[in-house]
């Protein structure tokens, strides 16, 4: 009986010994636990090379209608359109002063038609061979400058910008500059300075009148210069040599 005893205490501690070395030793990460943990931890600690992506946004469509479209009508003949609607292929070796013909495609966001009412983007335009600046005066408009004297010996001139009108078609720049006679008006009269110095001459209305206010208190205290002052400047005045003194025209 004492034998029985001791074998199964034995047994029992040999059983706990190896409990506990099974615990330890999986507790431990050995045999095959380790070795399916491994890459696991391998993976988690190793992400791989990472990449950057850059998020480019879209650029806004424009929406914004183009200055020229303004100038462009609906709808309307091509052949009618303004130069600024159109892109002409245009030929500088035509003759000059003879007839030509150019090939013109309607700008973006220009609608117009043919002859029939059909949708057209590309049409023929007849014009003279010229440039831009050698039309004639009625075809371009310049800017008048109200700094140069108008009445003056020999007749000023001025530098200024000119533009060509929107249905005159030409060659070269529609915008160029040119020089001009002086040739604008302060809204003087000359029939009325005429009057005046038939009438009050002797007392320098007439020069009063057309702002020259010198002269004018010349002939007040003068009466005219005893009446040779006034008749030398209705001669003057008629013949349009004595103007008003800001340099424009008459009226």
């Amino acid at each position: 009986m004492a034998a029985a005893a001791w074998l199964r205490r034995a047994v029992c501690r040999s059983g706990c010994v190896l409990l506990f070395l099974s615990q330890f030793y999986i507790l431990s990460g050995g045999g095959s636990l380790n070795l399916d943990s491994q890459p696991l931890a391998q993976s988690i600690k190793d992400p791989g090379p990472t990449r950057t992506f850059t998020v480019v946004p879209r650029a806004a469509e424009s929406t914004e209608t183009p200055p020229y479209v303004m100038k462009c009508p609906s709808n309307g003949l091509c052949s009618r359109l303004p130069a600024d609607c159109a892109e002409c292929k245009t030929n500088f070796s035509c003759v000059y002063g003879k007839p030509v013909t150019f090939e013109c495609t309607v700008k973006p966001s220009v609608t117009c038609v043919d002859e029939d009412f059909k949708s057209q983007k590309n049409f023929l335009i007849n014009m003279t061979c010229r440039f831009c600046w050698q039309l004639p005066e009625i075809d371009y408009e310049c800017a008048n400058s109200t700094s140069c004297m108008t009445v003056s010996c020999s007749r000023q001139r001025y530098l200024t910008n000119c533009t060509v009108r929107d249905h005159i078609h030409c060659l070269g720049n529609r915008t160029f500059l040119k020089m001009l006679y002086c040739n604008w008006t302060g809204g003087y009269k000359w029939s009325t300075a005429l009057a005046l110095s038939i009438t009050l001459g002797g007392f320098g209305a007439d020069r009063f009148y057309l702002g020259q206010w010198r002269e004018g208190l010349g002939k007040l205290f003068s009466f005219g210069g005893l009446g040779i002052w006034t008749l030398i400047d209705v001669l003057l005045i008629g013949v349009g040599y004595v103007g008003p003194s800001d340099g424009s025209l008459y009226i």
